[in-house]
């Protein structure tokens, strides 16, 4: 039976280092959440501290409204599914998926209708006399789910559990991981620095960064409302423009975008950002466009890819899909990039934050 975990204000020092800074979390039960970053950020210790192979230094983890600080790792009801699989090369599938029920105080054929159902539920049952360097990356993969599984554990803890396999093969077992918690409702924490893969997977994401927590919200919020600079430049690909407010409008250097407006930071310097599939190229100027000039364009198949310099120097990204992929701009061509200001961010250049604005159309 799966359950809540909640986190609160935990610590992690290394000497003078906090690998994890005063982390406050609550994961609901059933949920699948993900905590992404880039390397070094703190994610996977926090998880080892989930986990209990790390200690706790400060604040509190508790399952289901039970604290479990001091609980042994082996005790904490836990699936636990790691980068490099982890499963014995000398085992047969079989034998790997059997091993985690071996303590568990069940009858032999309790054991062994579990080990059947968690290979028929990964796909793997008719591999189950093979041995682990019989199974490709993906196969193995499974096998690590399954023995996780096995034990119906109320948490399900997964360290970067794709990195290892190639690029299509990721998908589809992201796919398959998802469809398996959703199907078995097991709470799942999943840590990874892929932030496509975070967005496929989730009901919510914490984005770290230097042991702390930048946003936490469902892929939707994130990816189209970050708060602050970092996250909009982690997730996804974003263009960043900078300027000033003057008179209440955004002047960048060299060109103006009339689309935002913000009294309240007038004089301050500020950075625009817009993602490359939110913006149009036109041939002519047009209302909330800048002008530019086309440096670069690169077919990728069901999209066109832009590199623009702007009027004053500074470089963006456009990709253009569908009826506007037919028509392709050459390089020196002059263009106007239009963005809808409703697609637009702005962050304090300062501090990093997100601004609110008025968009006008």
């Amino acid at each position: 039976m799966s359950q809540s975990v909640l986190i609160e204000s935990v610590v992690k020092r290394y000497g003078d280092f906090k690998a994890v800074d005063h982390i406050s979390i609550e994961v609901k039960d059933g949920e699948f959440f993900t905590l992404l970053g880039p390397s070094g950020c703190g994610k996977t210790t926090l998880l080892r501290m989930i986990a209990g192979f790390n200690s706790i230094d400060e604040g509190t983890i508790s399952f289901g409204g039970q604290v479990i600080n001091h609980l042994p790792a082996h005790k904490r009801d836990i699936g636990m599914v790691f980068q490099n699989y982890a499963i014995f090369p000398h085992m047969t599938v079989y034998q790997n998926v059997l091993y985690g029920l071996k303590n568990r105080r069940l009858s032999k054929q309790e054991m062994e209708t579990r080990a059947e159902e968690a290979m028929h539920t990964m796909q793997i049952y008719e591999y189950r006399d093979r041995q682990p360097s019989q199974l490709s990356g993906g196969q193995q993969q499974r096998v690590a789910l399954a023995r996780a599984i096995v034990i119906r554990p109320c948490l399900l803890l997964m360290d970067e559990p794709l990195s290892n396999l190639d690029a299509k093969l990721r998908v589809e077992m992201r796919n398959s991981i998802r469809h398996l918690q959703k199907n078995l409702g097991i709470t799942t924490i999943y840590v990874t620095h892929d932030q496509e893969e975070a967005l496929a997977v989730s009901d919510r994401i914490a984005v770290m960064h230097s042991g702390v927590i930048e946003q936490l919200g469902t892929p939707v919020e994130i990816y189209s409302h970050p708060a602050n600079r970092f996250v909009a430049d982690f997730i996804g690909t974003s263009n960043f423009i900078s300027g000033e407010v003057i008179g209440g409008r955004i002047n960048i250097p060299g060109n103006s975008y009339t689309g935002i407006r913000c009294s309240r930071c007038e004089g301050m310097a500020v950075e625009m950002a817009f993602r490359p599939e939110y913006a149009e190229l036109k041939s002519e100027e047009c209302r909330n466009s800048m002008r530019g000039s086309v440096k670069l364009s690169t077919f990728l198949g069901d999209y066109i890819s832009y590199e623009i310099v702007l009027e004053g120097g500074q470089t963006v990204f456009v990709n253009a899909y569908g009826e506007a992929a037919m028509k392709m701009f050459r390089p020196q061509d002059t263009v106007y990039v239009k963005v809808d200001p409703r697609k637009m961010m702005l962050f304090d250049e300062k501090s990093g934050k997100a601004i609110p604005f008025e968009a006008v159309e």
